[in-house]
Order: structure tokens, then sequence, then C-alpha cells
């Protein structure tokens, strides 16, 4: 009779998790990976869980267990103090002495029983967190990368596009000389995005344009650029702009309208040709079938960092093949959130198009063994055990808050 807990032993030794990795390489998901183990054999133990909120504007969680593999994720960083918070009180005590295995029994578990806590905001970003780090804790495991727990690699390397804030507040010309940046760095695809947010609508929809337009200029054609309103303009602004947008050759037209109007969505997404994307302000699979059904969005954005993590990135995935849509995920941390992230594109056949990369934070590399590498616009997908990166603690003391 097999069992689903996987002892130090056969955790610590490399043939031991030979049985296990063989499953987790023809594409079986994370629960049926680890039932190579034998019902009389102890079972790991999650002994501690921390997050760790820094002076980058990054919480980092991490997860320990009692036979010394530790798991790490991140948070998105929107209230730093408040997630670690969440974290560190809310959902700590439901996983202490929890096999850290039985990820989608503990994802339920969290949910589930701080979901009157809210299940958009601080709630699903906190269990990104610890989601990340249990993936994270199987792959080590097993010994796979996260990659091929989720079923194998489409991909060995993941094209990038430079995601350029901050145009709502700056001149076309600023703009023009971020992107210039970025193509001298090697990027081949890039994003502009206004950060309007649905309180400045429709606040200057012709500096837009014409930013958008000074922008093809410097990259013409071979250079996909993408905009992205952040939900700063009306349906009928919105439909006007994007039929502009397409003359001048858009590659997808992102978040035109407030992220609670999938009526307006829908009227865009409906008038226009360009592809309509969505998705960050969507924490869980719930939320993008609504999206899907009602936005009838183009394009999904889930953040695995803000979705509640690997597990629940992988499902709205899921559910947006179901619907032929394309898959390019909401990411603007430039660590273990777009690590996180590579290896679900990774592992999905058509997710094809650039990936959203926002840039580094200054100091936040010095925390990791081996920080990412973007190269000419690509970053390799990882090939080490879980996320393939691993914490050095006494920089992330030194940057704690």
């Amino acid at each position: 009779m097999k069992s689903c807990n996987l002892s130090r032993r056969a955790m610590l030794k490399t043939a031991g998790v030979g049985a296990v990795a063989a499953v987790a390489a023809r594409g079986v998901a994370g629960r049926s990976a680890i039932s190579a183990a034998t019902a009389d054999q102890k079972p790991i133990k999650i002994s501690d869980v921390k997050a760790t909120p820094l002076k980058t504007g990054t919480v980092i969680v991490q997860v320990f267990t009692d036979a010394g593999v530790v798991g790490i994720g991140e948070c998105s960083p929107m209230n730093t103090v408040v997630v670690a918070g969440f974290v560190n009180t809310a959902l700590r005590p439901l996983l202490i002495d929890q096999n850290p295995l039985g990820i989608d029994v503990l994802w339920n578990k969290m949910m589930f029983k701080t979901y009157k806590l809210g299940p958009q905001g601080a709630q699903p970003e906190a269990i990104a967190g610890v989601d990340i780090a249990l993936w994270d804790i199987l792959g080590k495991v097993t010994g796979q990368p996260i990659h091929m727990l989720l079923g194998g690699c489409y991909r060995d390397v993941v094209q990038l596009y430079a995601s350029i804030g901050g145009g709502g507040n700056i001149q076309p010309e600023r703009m023009v000389k971020r992107v210039e940046d970025a193509l001298e760095r090697g990027f081949k695809a890039v994003k502009i995005r206004m950060d309007w947010g649905p309180m400045r609508q429709d606040r200057d929809p012709e500096k837009d344009l014409e930013m958008f337009r000074q922008v093809k200029a410097v990259t013409g054609d071979g250079i996909p650029v993408g905009f992205d309103a952040n939900n700063g303009y009306s349906v009928s602004t919105a439909i006007r702009q994007g039929r502009k947008f397409e003359e001048l050759g858009i590659s997808h037209y992102e978040e035109p309208v407030a992220q609670f109007d999938y009526a307006g969505l829908a009227q865009v997404a409906d008038a226009l040709d360009v592809p309509v994307a969505a998705g960050e302000h969507e924490y869980t699979r719930w939320q993008f079938r609504d999206l899907i059904l009602e936005g009838k969005i183009d394009i999904i954005q889930p953040d695995v960092v803000k979705c509640a993590g690997i597990s629940e990135c992988w499902k709205i995935a899921t559910l947006g093949s179901a619907f032929n849509k394309m898959f390019v995920p909401h990411q603007t941390q430039p660590t273990i959130g777009t690590v996180a992230n590579i290896h679900i594109c990774a592992a999905i056949p058509n997710a094809d198009r650039p990936q959203e990369y926002g840039g580094a934070k200054r100091g936040l590399d010095e925390v990791f063994v081996e920080a990412p590498v973007v190269e000419n616009g690509m970053m390799r997908v990882p090939s080490k055990p879980g996320l393939g990166l691993e914490i050095v603690d006494a920089k992330l003391k030194k940057l704690a808050v």
C-alpha cells in the first residue's frame, strides 16, 4: 500500500527520490508526484513559517521543515507590513506541524479558514508567498524544477518585455528615453504603462496617444509595443483610443477601463481587433471565470504573487485554456515572483508571447546565492530543483524592515 507522505530518509537520499522524480518527469501534478513513499515512513512537517518585509519593498516568505529543507516564496508588496503580518499571524498557525507536500490541502485550508478577511488583496497575496514556498519544497524533495512538476518544459528560454510605467505623470519624450534604454539593454518587446487608475478617468488621452506614437516611431514595426491604460479610460474613450492604437500597430491593449467594469470591458473587446488584456486585479479562478465570461477579454493576466500562488495561477491557466485565451501573466517582482512565473509559463504550450519584466530592485539581488539573470531581454528557465533560488540569510536580515 502506498502513502502520500515522504520520509526524511527518502528526501535526503538521492536514490530514494528516483521513483518520485520519474513520476514528476511524466508530468503528473504534485500530489501524484510524491506517491512513491511507503506507509511506514514518517512524514516531514512544517516547523515554522516566516514572512519578512524588506527595505526594497519586497515580502519574502520562508517555510521551514523539521527535515531541514526550506522553501521560499514571495507576496505582492502592496503593503509589505500588512501582508507579512497576515502570513505570520493568520496563516502560520494553520501550517505548523502540517505536511508541506500536501499543497492542495494546505491551500484550501489557508483560503477557506481566512476568506472572511478578504478574497481580494492581502489574503490571497499572503497565501501566494506560502504556496510558492511549498512548491519550492516539493521541487527540492523530488529533485525536480517546478515546471517539471507542472507537466514539463515547452521552452528553455522565455522572452521578456520591458514593462515601463509612470506614463501618466511624464511627457512623451521622457517615456521615449526609457524605451530607448530598454532597447539598448536588448529587450525586443515593450509595454508602456500610464498608471492612471480608475479615479483619474480620461485625464489626458491625447498625451497618451502622442506618447504611444513617439514610442512606436523609435521601436519600428519589428518590436511589439503594448499599452496599459491602468483602468484610466471610460468605455467610449477606450474604444476611440484603441482604434487609433490599432492604426499605429499596438500589440496588446491592457486594462482600458476600470477593473470592476466587466460590461464596459466587453464593449471594448467587442469593438476592437487588438487583443484586450486584463486580470492583475483578479485573485482567484472564480473571479477569472467571471472576467472571461463577462469581460470577454483575449489575454488573461494572473499575477502569481497576487492570485494565491502557483496552485491557483495554474488552475487559472487551465481555465483560460478551456476558453482558448492567451496567457500573459502580470508580474513586476523581479526575483522570486518572476522565476515562479517563468516556471508556469515554461509548462504551458501556448505561452509564447513575451512575458512581463518590470526591472531589477536595487540591492535585492544580494539576498540570493545566484540571482535571476536577464540577458538581452531573455531569461533561461531554471533547471535546479524547486524554484532554483536560495536565500543568503545574513543578507535577508540586513535588508529586513
